[in-house]
C-alpha cells in the first residue's frame, strides 16, 4: 500500500453519530471514545464503508448503491448494530461509514473483501481501534 494513502488512513477520524445526539470521533491507536464504550460494552465492533472500492473515486450514485447494499447485509444480521459514521480525512476526505457493534474480526474482513475496501478499523470494547490493512 502506498505510504501516503497510509498515513492518511492512520490521520482520520472516524465519527460515529450518537443515538443520543452529537457525535464521538475513533482515532488509530486510541482507545473506544468513553462516550462509545457503554455501546460496545465488551463486543468486538468495526468501522467500515462501501464507498470508492479500493480508494478509487466512484461516482456517488454507485457509492450510495454499494452502501445501501451494506447497510442490508448489516441489517440481515440480527447480532448487530449499526451506527451511521463518517470517515473523515485531513484533507478534506469523507465517506460516509458504519461503526458496527458485535462483529468478529473474521465476518469484518469479509465484509471488506466484498465491498473491495483496503482497510477498515476493527476494535473490541474499550480497547484501541486498530486500522486493518487489506
Amino acid at each position: 500500500m502506498d505510504e501516503r494513502l497510509l498515513a492518511a488512513y492512520c490521520r482520520s477520524a472516524y465519527r460515529v453519530r450518537l443515538p443520543s445526539g452529537g457525535a464521538a470521533t475513533i482515532r488509530v491507536g486510541e482507545p473506544l471514545p468513553v462516550r462509545l464504550q457503554p455501546l460496545a460494552d465488551d463486543r468486538d465492533w468495526g468501522f467500515l464503508t462501501a464507498w470508492n472500492p479500493r480508494s478509487r473515486p466512484q461516482p456517488p450514485a454507485l457509492n450510495r448503491k454499494a452502501q445501501r447494499r451494506l447497510l442490508a447485509d448489516l441489517r440481515a444480521d440480527a447480532s448487530l448494530e449499526a451506527y451511521p459514521a463518517m470517515g473523515q480525512g485531513t484533507d478534506g476526505w469523507r465517506e460516509p461509514s458504519f461503526w458496527i457493534v458485535g462483529i468478529g474480526p473474521d465476518a469484518l474482513e469479509r465484509l471488506g473483501d466484498r465491498y473491495g475496501q483496503n482497510a477498515w478499523l476493527a476494535g473490541h470494547g474499550a480497547g484501541p481501534a486498530e486500522l486493518r490493512l487489506r
